[in-house]
């Protein structure tokens, strides 16, 4: 399933600008999808692992070949907005409700923080990220 079909055709960038997915990926890569909430205590743990994993990656040779989208479990914007702030990458609009849904029926989320690894045609990798990004802190062996 294309990556446009999943998530829609626009996210926000770090700075709340919107962003074509079409851009977020070239062929070849990998994106993140990050469910988890401000008011998730283990949720709070993992965001900094994660944010310290990713720009590990970005700074590395297949950094453009790498993207996580942020999928708010929040269940209002300002704990969205706040919890956000603390993330470096991008997110599905938090009024994009109906797509939140989708994705977590999509991926059975049954709980968070989960992050779940699609290839750029959004075809499932894996479903427990979050066991990648604990066993490789550095994200030295991710890409390969």
């Amino acid at each position: 399933m294309a990556l446009k079909a999943l998530i829609g055709d626009t996210v926000l960038s770090k700075d709340n600008n919107i962003v074509s997915v079409d851009s977020l990926l070239p062929s070849g890569g990998v994106l993140g999808l990050y469910f988890s909430a401000h008011w998730c205590p283990p949720c709070r743990a993992f965001t900094p692992e994660l944010a310290e994993w990713y720009n590990n990656i970005k700074l590395g040779p297949n950094g453009s070949k790498f993207e996580i989208v942020f999928v708010s479990c929040d269940s209002d914007e300002d704990s969205f907005s706040e919890y956000f702030a603390e993330m470096p990458w991008h997110a599905l609009p938090f009024s994009d409700r109906e797509t939140e849904s989708k994705l977590s029926k999509e991926f059975n989320i049954s709980g968070i923080p989960t992050l779940v690894f699609l290839d750029a045609d959004g075809t499932l990798i894996t479903d427990d990220g979050r066991s990648i990004v604990m066993d490789d802190p550095q994200g030295s062996s991710f890409f390969g």
